[in-house]
């Protein structure tokens, strides 16, 4: 057994400054003690894909970030690990408890996954260790992971049993406040099949974002055609992972607080991770401005509905504290809410109601995720020159 304080402080030493993850009763003295430490950022997640999200934002703003969760989170991240941090080749350190650890008592629900769990990070072939028990153990544990990822630019796991860490107690100083006060404002105007197409958006939002700004479009054809648009380095193309951009948004915007960080998301994508809207407003990031470009469809695979005809975003948003809340559906209002979400603290949401239709012939980004995430961390790295490739 090792202290909290042991494991952080050798950590840190590594330069893992950023947690993000979801409580496990056997990870709570290290999270406890992460959530207390000074110098370090942990944001608490909705679920444990979007913590892979968040930390993938982090990584791309720079950061070394580590995520923490139970082993049964481990089936909530299977879709953002191979479908953005393998093809994107994106180094997280990994935390995960074995709850129904083979031989050692615990409630029956955790059984077959703690049977299964060293099986599931062999086929996501993700390397693993034990977490470390004696506090001589933990820099050469840590320095086992550093030494894979920096060869590989790939994940690492410690899988933590019960008992790992002794005992550590905190104070809950959280003091945010719900704020039920925002209303918002705009409306939807025009019939569906009058509304401004997703293009016509993306280019608005183009030519409006400062230099500094970053862009990042959700997977499907708001990614493709804001590639077709013109590819710029500071643009960022979520092209797996759905439901993952307003999370990587996140990850960077708490990050780079200088910069202003616009995602334009789909409707389809919000609803399979609408927790990401409670995380946002929870931490509430003044540079963010989230964008849902809603067309009431699944465009992408064929244009089958989603339910978001029956749904507000905008009063969601509103319910999870986002700052300001904008809705329009025509050309000029979408311009004139962008140029005032601009000046705005965030975060910021714009729910956009939109025409279904693209480009027949439009086609993917042709740079490859390794080249794209290498552009784009160069253009975080320095202010970015917006001349379109």
């Amino acid at each position: 057994m090792i202290k909290a304080e042991e494991f952080v402080t050798s950590a840190v030493s590594q330069g893992y400054d950023f947690w993000s993850g979801v409580p496990c009763s056997i990870l709570t003295p290290l999270i406890n003690y992460v959530i207390g430490a000074p110098n370090l950022q942990y944001i608490g997640s909705a679920s444990e894909g979007e913590a892979v999200s968040i930390a993938i934002g982090a990584h791309l703003s720079g950061r070394k970030p580590v995520v923490i969760c139970q082993n049964s989170g481990l089936g909530n991240m299977v879709n953002p690990l191979t479908s953005l941090v393998h093809p994107f080749q994106v180094p997280l350190l990994l935390i995960v408890t074995h709850r129904g650890e083979p031989g050692i008592g615990d409630q029956p629900q955790h059984s077959f996954m703690g049977s299964i769990t060293k099986d599931i990070l062999n086929v996501l072939h993700i390397p693993f260790e034990q977490f470390p028990q004696r506090g001589e153990d933990i820099d050469n544990v840590l320095r086992n992971a550093d030494d894979y990822m920096e060869r590989t630019n790939l994940p690492y796991a410690l899988i933590m049993g019960k008992g790992s860490v002794s005992p550590y107690q905190r104070e809950n100083k959280d003091n945010r406040q719900v704020c039920l006060n925002i209303k918002p404002e705009g409306e939807f105007s025009l019939p569906p099949d009058q509304r401004i197409k997703r293009r016509q958006v993306i280019s608005i939002v183009r030519d409006l974002i400062p230099d500094t700004g970053i862009l990042i479009g959700t997977t499907g054809k708001t990614g493709r055609e804001l590639f077709a648009s013109g590819h710029r380095p500071n643009q960022f193309y979520v092209i797996g992972g759905m439901g993952c951009a307003a999370g990587i948004g996140l990850g960077l915007s708490l990050n780079l607080p200088e910069r202003k960080i616009v995602v334009l998301d789909g409707d389809g994508a919000l609803l399979m991770k609408m927790g990401v809207l409670g995380t946002i407003g929870h931490y509430r990031p003044d540079n963010l401005i989230h964008v849902v470009l809603d067309n009431q469809a699944h465009e992408s695979t064929g244009g089958q509905s989603t339910c978001s005809g029956t749904i507000d975003f905008g009063k969601i948003a509103a319910a999870c504290s986002y700052r300001a809340v904008f809705r329009c559906d025509t050309e000029s209002g979408i311009e004139k809410t962008m140029k005032e979400a601009l000046d705005l603290p965030g975060p910021v949401l714009i729910h956009l109601k939109i025409g279904l239709g693209s480009d027949p012939g439009l086609g993917r980004p042709t740079l490859t995720p390794i080249e794209m995430k290498e552009q784009f961390m160069e253009a975080v790295a320095h202010t970015p020159h917006l001349q379109t490739i």
